[in-house]
């Protein structure tokens, strides 16, 4: 069969909803400048799904920086990749930052968050090596693996037990082959918001001789008492080889990069392919990148906001009975039982009735009968803001638990 026929046909398991999700649960549009409150279809809603955790997007020293940036330099500048005409003194200048930050020896910027993660797995293993993973990988991670010549082994989510079983496969393995090992996990979970105990798997470091990368997209400018991430939270910083992170969260940007010694990172710096023959960071981003890394080592109250936020709707939802999982930061998912029709249903009556934005995961993300409504606290959210959407998630559980989504979606048949 022809591809392009083929593809009429086989639309993928989220394209073939299109029809009907697109622009209102896929590709909606939201407008208005980045704050808590933004326009859904010609109406304001309250927004719970940016992770514009710290709220530098709109910060007004951020934007003035990514304005001066741009006035300074153009969006063009640097041209070329770094390697070749694409480096800068303010390149260089960030990278030296950000390792003084997350207490590491070196750091590489890069582009893309998950065009990174993707390319630092590739060019840090080869067919001896053994990549062992958490099952709940975000899939820039599960990507990079699937491009894995070697052996991979997955381990149960969290689960210190089922990791040693897969580290043992892999030491079997490593042995004879003389490669070694990769353990990748994540720093928080972005569906969950529960954090990788970090703390045990580096317990294991010696025993196995494996080498940590974590990827700490929520964690960075978030967790531990400086922001520098879950490592700093948990105490082994330290332990970790490679540590990734993205701008695109706390930091409200785009791009990324990864830390860790300077041997290493000057072997990516050199043999990471997406970023040898990709165009450099452009200029004005990473001039106000400089400026969103000082505010978050300076202005120790964005964190604290962000925190009272988050206490405060994670112990309201909580005390009204709903389930929010184990998280143990501000990702915060709402887990109910329901149809996929139910939870179209639920989703426009918060959208349209109460005024409320939030992300919905269903089937095939979950199990069949599972609804997750995930919530990402910010410091840009007041006290209100909290309030009305406690209140909010009590009506539409009631009528979840009544039925009424049920008939909704049985009258539309």
């Amino acid at each position: 069969m022809n591809i392009l026929e083929r593809l009429k046909s086989k639309k993928g398991p989220l394209g073939e909803h299109a029809h009907y999700a697109h622009g209102y649960f896929t590709f909606p549009k939201l407008e208005g400048e980045i704050r808590h409150k933004m326009i859904f279809k010609g109406k304001e809603n309250l927004v719970w799904s940016l992770n514009n955790y710290l709220g530098l997007a709109n910060h007004p020293e951020v934007r003035e920086a990514d304005s001066t940036g741009a006035s300074l330099y153009g969006l063009a500048y640097p041209m070329g990749a770094r390697m070749m005409t694409g480096n800068t003194l303010l390149h260089e200048r960030l990278e030296a930052e950000l390792s003084i930050f997350v207490k590491k020896e070196d750091t590489f910027l890069l582009n893309y968050g998950y065009q990174g993660m993707l390319s630092i797995i590739d060019c840090l293993v080869d067919r001896h090596d053994v990549i062992v993973y958490d099952a709940e990988s975000h899939a820039c991670i599960i990507d990079g693996v699937r491009l894995h010549h070697g052996r991979r082994f997955v381990f149960n989510h969290n689960d210190i037990e089922s990791l040693e079983k897969q580290l043992n496969r892999a030491r079997a393995l490593t042995t004879k082959s003389g490669g070694g090992i990769l353990l990748i996990t994540e720093g928080v979970f972005g569906m969950r918001g529960d954090m990788g105990d970090l703390k045990s798997i580096v317990s294991l470091k010696s025993k196995y001789n494996f080498t940590l990368l974590v990827d700490d997209a929520h964690g960075i400018g978030v967790m531990g008492s400086s922001g520098a991430g879950t490592g700093e939270e948990q105490g082994v910083q330290k332990e970790i080889d490679l540590y990734f992170g993205t701008f695109a969260k706390s930091f409200a940007g785009i791009g990324a990069f990864v830390s860790g010694s300077k041997q290493v990172i000057d072997h990516l710096r050199y043999n990471m392919r997406s970023q040898i023959f990709a165009k450099s960071l452009p200029m004005p981003m990473v001039y106000g990148l400089l400026k969103r890394l000082e505010l978050i080592r300076r202005d120790q109250n964005l964190r604290s906001r962000l925190w009272q936020i988050t206490k405060l709707l994670q112990e309201g939802l909580k005390k009204d009975g709903f389930d929010i999982g184990n998280t143990a930061s501000p990702v915060t998912p709402v887990y109910l039982n329901g149809t996929i029709g139910e939870a179209t249903e639920l989703v426009k009556d918060l959208r349209e009735n109460h005024g409320i934005f939030c992300s919905m995961v269903v089937y095939p993300v979950v199990p069949k009968g599972i609804i997750i409504l995930r919530l990402i606290p910010t410091a840009a959210h007041s006290i209100s803001d909290v309030t009305k959407t406690i209140d909010a998630f009590g009506d539409i559980k009631l009528n979840l638990t009544q039925g009424k989504y049920l008939r909704k979606v049985a009258s539309a048949v």
